[in-house]
């Protein structure tokens, strides 16, 4: 009997899975059911909500780092601005202090060239009248020269007839003929 036991055992599961029997559908169901409704129930009211939240934190952060980014960016532009504004007083103060340097240094080579200028002139004055003054004193000397040879001609060649006023004159007029005369 032994073996009629198994083989009436056999034969229960010979039948098939049990998942797939019709009696059991009904328990099968209720109980798909009942897990389901549960972890809809753990999704709705627990996982969900904190993923929500997770995700509204999310995008709050972003928004605010993003508002922080604008921000940081408008200071940016702000310091550039005033950078470039500062760079443009500082290259146009450069150009004014350059400008006025370069007025300044027109202003003593000016003053330099005309002292120079000035010291040059009085210098051509004082050895213009100086060359004057050595012509003059020269004609006179020559003059005087000329008087003293023509005195001793005379007296050498006519004793006690030499007119010191017509040897004057005479050396005068030979004087002026040839541009020496004062």
């Amino acid at each position: 009997m032994a073996t009629t036991d198994h083989s009436e055992a056999g034969a229960e599961h010979a039948s098939g899975m049990p998942q797939l029997e019709f009696d059991t559908w009904a328990s099968q169901i209720f109980w798909a059911a009942l897990a389901l409704f549960f972890l809809y129930q753990m999704l709705a009211k627990r996982i969900m909500p904190r993923i929500a939240t997770a995700l509204e934190d999310r995008h709050h952060a972003i928004a605010d780092d993003l508002d922080s980014a604008a921000a940081l960016k408008q200071k940016a532009e702000e310091a550039q601005g005033s950078y470039q504004q500062a760079l443009a007083d500082a290259k146009a103060r450069a150009n004014e202090i350059a400008d006025k340097t370069k007025a300044d240094i027109a202003e003593q080579v000016d003053a330099a060239n005309a002292k120079a200028e000035a010291e040059i002139a009085a210098r051509t004055a004082e050895g213009e009248q100086r060359i004057t003054e050595i012509r003059t004193a020269s004609a006179a000397s020559a003059k005087q020269v000329a008087e003293e040879t023509a005195l001793a001609i005379v007296e050498k060649l006519a004793p006690g007839s030499a007119d010191m006023g017509t040897i004057s004159a005479a050396v005068e007029r030979a004087l002026a003929s040839r541009g020496m005369a004062r």
